[in-house]
């Protein structure tokens, strides 16, 4: 039964991950370290030495950075930063650059030495800047350094000239002051979305309809990546789950291939945040459900999907749109449904499906995998009408749909560990 401290911790979660965010978040979040450096240093380095995990460079190498001119990677990414970053906007640091900014940008990444190290670090989210300022007289050069880790925008250490200026006590995480996501499980999800004032979750909510339908209908007018969202529509456009699947794969389709339009993210992932979204808003529309029923029914899909995130982890192996399409197909059964048994037997049955499917860094591809992500939680739903289910002893399924969820958490963080590194050095050729 959801107590009063659950419920205020479940608006917690929901305000810490539904954010907006422009532009892929492991690039963004490079961004914001490189802006936050410059800050400190005062001007723009002459050289600069990026330290990151294997995971950051998996997920920026192929993706192209907004308002820069179409250049992708982390040199992209810290250029864009220094020149044209605001880091009081966070994950929008470089959201307002303007395009007379942009051959600055390309300049500065051509003609400025930028190491990049892929670091020894045990965790799998780690960005270490250091930015040098050449001195005129010959003396020392003036440095500055900033540290993310864990979380796309904490800050754990920065420094300046050998002065310590900030740092988080050895051993904590910044994870350790977000909302413990232990508290979440499916009942207590559906009494929650069942249960909550419209009003508290109106805000965050509307936002999150605004932008990523936004995103996903410029998908579908322009020419992004593949363009996996109009390929969809092209052959079947008739068909509500086709719909479903391409106006989310559109939205990927234009985020990944630089478009500035804003996302709010899910679980740091604008990727997710569009997936357990727009799916939801296209069922919503199609079955003529008031607001107050849409917002109810997101609440499900974004929970669910954080519920199965806060195992995993920000970034892994494991395919995160995999969680947001099992969220996704959660939420449309709660608008088709809404039982705790549509739910919990979609969930398992979306999860019995594609878990297992690798996340090999961000990218046009994407956009397909959040389709077939959608489609496998569509998919779940119309397995439990059927009265078909997966069931305890099948692969991952085990009893309990909050079992089977804590089963996709052990298989992404122990399971697929040498996976990831595999992964990295196919990418990388040569080994993270």
């Amino acid at each position: 039964m959801l107590t009063e401290m659950s419920r205020k911790a479940y608006l917690s979660i929901l305000e810490e991950e539904l954010r907006p965010a422009t532009g892929c978040t492991e690039p963004i979040a490079l961004a914001y370290a490189a802006a936050r450096m410059r800050d400190l240093l005062g001007a723009w380095p002459t050289r600069v030495r990026a330290e990151v995990s294997g995971n950051i460079i998996k997920n920026v190498k192929s993706v192209v950075v907004p308002n820069t001119g179409g250049l992708r990677g982390i040199g992209a990414a810290i250029a864009a930063g220094i020149v044209a970053g605001d880091a009081e906007k966070i994950l929008q640091v470089i959201a307002h650059a303007p395009e007379e900014q942009h051959a600055a940008i390309q300049r500065y990444a051509r003609e400025t030495p930028i190491e990049v190290v892929c670091a020894d670090s045990p965790r799998l989210l780690d960005i270490r800047l250091t930015g040098w300022l050449e001195a005129s007289q010959g003396g020392e050069p003036s440095y500055a350094a900033v540290h993310i880790a864990d979380s796309h925008s904490c800050i754990v250490r920065e420094e300046k000239d050998g002065r310590l200026l900030l740092e988080r006590p050895s051993g904590s995480s910044p994870e350790d002051c977000l909302t413990d996501r232990s508290t979440l499980n499916v009942a207590d999800i559906l009494e929650f979305a069942n249960t909550i004032d419209p009003a508290e979750v109106a805000g965050l909510l509307d936002q999150q309809i605004d932008c990523n339908l936004a995103i996903a209908q410029a998908g579908l007018d322009g020419n992004w990546g593949a363009n996996i969202g109009s390929v969809l529509l092209e052959y079947d456009a008739d068909n509500l789950q086709t719909q479903a699947k391409a106006w989310a794969a559109a939205g990927s389709d234009a985020r990944m291939s630089g478009c500035e339009l804003p996302v709010v993210i899910l679980s740091g992932s604008g990727n997710q945040g569009i997936t357990a979204s727009v799916p939801v808003v296209k069922y919503a529309g199609h079955l003529g459900v008031d607001r107050e029923k849409l917002y109810r029914a997101l609440l499900v899909s974004d929970l669910v999907t954080i519920e199965q995130k806060s195992g995993i982890g920000r970034l892994s192996a494991y395919c995160g749109a995999v969680s947001a399409g099992v969220g996704a197909g959660a939420g449309i059964a709660y608008l088709l449904d809404g039982s705790f048994e549509a739910i919990a037997h979609t969930i398992v049955n979306a999860v019995a499906i594609l878990s297992g499917t690798i996340c090999d860094g961000a990218k046009p591809s994407c956009a397909a995998k959040i389709a077939a992500s959608v489609d496998a939680g569509i998919l779940g739903y119309h397995m439990y009408k059927a009265s078909q289910e997966f069931k305890s002893g099948d692969g991952i399924v085990t009893k309990g749909v909050d079992g089977t969820i804590a089963n996709i958490g052990v298989l992404a963080t122990e399971g697929m560990r040498q996976t990831d590194r595999t992964i990295l050095e196919i990418m990388t050729e040569r080994c993270c």
